[in-house]
């Protein structure tokens, strides 16, 4: 019997289509367009002469390496915050796979619509209860909004406009990619509280309005989507009263130190391909603050993981640091290579393996019910 049919048996047709959601035929489109728009860039911006000048030294050497250290502890912290939010119930390497798998889904979505939908059906399959699953989910969209709208005005406090925009030194001075951060950034900010609200304060007026909402003739056929939801966080909520305070220091400062290596890889990269590039606390937090001013932007991008999005917004957001097309580019193309097509051959590799097992769990259970029946 095939997999597919297998599928079919076992799965119901909401869980056949996050499935299909995050099914290895998904890598074709974020890489076609990936590599389209590197071409693209190469035929515009590369320059044999300013590659030649590149010195792939020790220094360059030992920068992308420190990169790769910080990939690997940005993976591991999202672990740790798994393996707090589970209560301990995952086991280390398991945590590492389940990451694995919801950065995949993450990859092969659209960035604005991101992995919430595929960690809701791989969570529910490792045998955790509902309101595990719905804690773990929501509590992981708060902690990651509360990252970004608390340490954004912090940065913005510290190395002021700038980190907007290269040579921007005031609002005044705000462009289409200014507006565009901010707007992104409010409406960052308002999800995440109305979640906030939700887990914390009042879940059941915050199941109400995402009904109320679904009242609207277009939002109608999201009614059942938004009473799962609202069911969910009542469940999570529950779930969260009785989470003490080192619970929720563990799961930020792990949500925290993972996004952190996000954004410290590409300084890395930069220091490592940009000779001239000043070493100095202050020059490298601004760097750090304008990275992740850009990652906000890139949050909310239509395409499969930012693919494409992201290499065109690369160039010109970082023009004052990565001043020569030629290293942007290869910058660029390493940090993408790292931090994205890495997850998708990763995911091409455990997915199958972590579906083909779930396939005989639940087929072994089956057989089991049977047996018990048989003999009842």
């Amino acid at each position: 019997m095939d997999s597919e049919k297998l599928i079919k048996e076992e799965f119901t047709d909401e869980q056949q289509g996050v499935l299909k959601s995050i099914r290895l035929s998904r890598i074709v489109l974020p890489v076609l367009i990936g590599i389209g728009v590197v071409g693209y860039l190469v035929w515009k911006q590369f320059d044999p002469e300013e590659f030649a000048k590149i010195n792939w030294t020790t220094h360059t050497l030992f920068w992308i390496l420190g990169s790769i250290f910080l990939l690997i502890i940005r993976h591991l912290a999202y672990a740790t915050r798994l393996r707090i939010l589970s209560d301990g119930e995952f086991t280390w390497r398991k945590c590492v796979e389940l990451i694995f798998i919801w950065e995949f889904s993450s990859a092969v979505s659209p960035t604005s619509v991101g992995g919430s939908a595929v960690a809701f059906f791989v969570l529910a399959q490792e045998k955790i209860s509902t309101a595990k699953t719905a804690t773990i989910v929501l509590y992981t969209i708060v902690l990651d909004t509360i990252f970004f709208i608390g340490s954004l005005p912090i940065l913005f406090l510290i190395f002021g406009s700038n980190m907007i925009r290269p040579n921007m030194t005031s609002l005044g001075d705000i462009d289409g990619w200014g507006i565009t951060f901010l707007g992104a950034y409010i409406l960052m900010a308002v999800y995440g509280s109305l979640f906030y609200y939700g887990l914390f304060v009042n879940p059941i007026q915050i199941k109400r309005l995402l009904v109320g909402f679904t009242k609207i003739r277009f939002f109608r056929r999201y009614r059942a989507g938004a009473v799962d939801l609202g069911n969910d966080m009542i469940l999570a909520s529950r779930d969260m009263k009785r989470k003490r305070w080192p619970f929720h220091v563990g799961a930020f400062l792990s949500t925290a130190i993972a996004w952190s290596c996000r954004f410290l890889l590409l300084n890395f990269l930069i220091i490592g391909f940009v000779k001239s590039v000043d070493l100095s606390l202050w020059a490298q937090g601004a760097l750090f603050a304008r990275l992740e001013t850009m990652f906000v932007i890139i949050a909310f991008s239509p395409t499969p993981g930012g693919a494409g999005f992201v290499e065109i917004l690369f160039s010109g957001f970082l023009s004052d640091y990565v001043n020569l097309k030629t290293n942007a580019l290869i910058i660029a193309s390493i940090w993408r290579i790292l931090t994205y097509y890495s997850y998708l051959l990763a995911g091409a590799i455990i997915i199958p393996n972590w579906v083909r097992k779930i396939l005989i769990s639940r087929r072994h259970k089956r057989g089991k019910n049977k047996k018990s029946k048989a003999t009842s």
